[in-house]
C-alpha cells in the first residue's frame, strides 16, 4: 500500500505513470472503460482548509470512476473536538477506501497516514501540494510545454514553491525560484531536494530577484501572496511583494511563446496582471480542470498498489 504525501516518495516513473493514467482517463471520458474502476469503493475527505477545486475535483472523480465521498469538515468528525489523530486514522480508513486530507501542519498529515489502513492522498499542507503539481505537469505535456522546460516561479516559497522543486528534483529539468527577502523557501526542503537533483540531473536555483528567473523561461508560474490562514498578513505581504507581479514586461523577459500557470485563485493586480491572466486564461482553466483528471489518475493507481 503507498500513500501520497509528497512527490519525494515517488520515482520520476511512478509520477509520469501516474500523469499517464489520468491522461488516458480525460481521452476517455465519454467512454465506459474507467467508469467502474472504484466501484463500490468510498473516499473519506477531511477538509481542515475549505476549497473549491480540491473539493469538486476529488469528489467528481470518485463519482466518475463508479465511487462514492464523504465530505468531513473538522467541525464534523472528532478530530476538531480533540480526538487523538491516530484514533481518527484508524477509524476512518477502516471504512473508507482512500483518504484524502486538506489541512495545515504537515506532521499532521504524517502522523495519519502512519496509522492507516488506507491510502492517504495529500490534498494540501503548509509544506507541499503535490496533487496540484500532478495536474500543472499533466497540462504542460497536453501543450508540449514539458519539453525543454525551464521553469519560472515567481513569488512565495510556500508549499507550491516546494511542490515545483520536487518535481522538478525528480524529473530532471531546470527551475529557477524567484521570492522577496525573508520568504524564501524551507532550507531543508531546498537540500532534499538539491540533494535528489543530483540523480535526475535537475538545475534548481534560488533569487530575489524575479526578472533574473523569468528571463528565458519557458513556463513562468505564481501563486497567491497570501495563502489560507495568513490573513493578518495581507496588508504587509503587498508591500513586501512589490514588484513579484508577474505582467507582460515580466512575461517578455521569458522564452517566446512561454507558457503561464497559475494554480488559482488568482488576485488580478497582485501576484498577476489582469492582461497575463486574460492572455493565458486557456491554459490555466484547463491546468484547473486538470486537477480532476490527475487525481482521477492517482486514485486508479494508489488502487492498484494495494494489490
Amino acid at each position: 500500500m503507498r500513500h501520497f504525501l509528497t512527490l519525494k516518495d515517488f520515482t520520476k516513473e511512478e509520477i509520469l505513470e501516474i500523469i499517464d493514467i489520468g491522461l488516458e482517463i480525460k481521452k476517455n471520458l465519454k467512454s465506459k472503460i474507467y467508469k467502474k474502476e472504484l466501484e463500490n469503493q468510498t473516499l473519506g475527505m477531511i477538509f481542515e482548509k475549505s476549497s473549491t477545486r480540491t473539493r469538486v475535483s476529488f469528489e467528481t472523480g470518485m463519482f466518475q470512476l463508479g465511487g462514492h465521498a464523504l465530505f468531513l469538515s473538522n467541525r464534523d468528525i472528532h478530530l476538531g473536538r480533540g480526538e487523538p489523530i491516530k484514533d481518527t486514522a484508524r477509524v476512518i480508513s477502516s471504512m473508507c477506501d482512500m483518504v484524502m486530507i486538506r489541512t495545515f501542519d504537515h506532521s499532521m498529515i504524517e502522523e495519519f497516514a502512519r496509522y492507516s489502513k488506507a491510502p492517504v492522498i495529500n490534498g494540501l499542507t503548509d509544506s507541499y501540494h503535490p496533487v496540484q503539481l500532478l495536474a500543472d505537469y499533466m497540462t504542460l505535456i497536453e501543450y508540449n510545454a514539458e519539453k525543454n522546460l525551464i521553469a519560472a516561479y515567481v513569488g512565495d516559497g510556500n508549499n507550491m514553491t516546494h511542490s515545483w522543486m520536487m518535481l522538478c528534483a525528480k524529473l530532471g529539468f531546470e527551475l529557477r525560484i524567484a521570492t522577496p527577502k525573508g520568504y524564501e523557501v524551507d532550507s531543508e526542503i531546498l537540500s532534499q531536494a538539491l540533494e535528489i537533483a543530483k540523480e535526475s540531473g535537475a538545475v534548481i536555483t534560488t533569487t530575489n530577484d524575479p526578472k533574473v528567473a523569468v528571463k528565458g523561461a519557458t513556463v513562468v508560474t505564481t501563486d497567491t501572496w497570501t495563502s489560507m490562514g495568513q490573513e493578518e498578513e495581507k496588508e504587509e505581504r503587498i508591500k513586501v511583494f512589490s514588484g513579484f507581479m508577474v505582467d507582460e514586461e515580466m512575461m517578455n523577459l521569458a522564452h517566446s511563446g512561454a507558457r503561464f500557470l497559475h494554480c488559482l485563485p488568482a488576485y488580478r493586480g497582485l501576484e498577476v496582471s489582469e492582461e497575463v491572466f486574460d492572455k493565458h486564461s486557456d491554459i490555466v482553466f484547463n491546468e484547473a480542470e486538470n486537477r480532476l483528471h490527475a487525481q482521477k489518475g492517482l486514485m486508479v493507481w494508489l488502487n492498484k498498489q494495494k494489490g
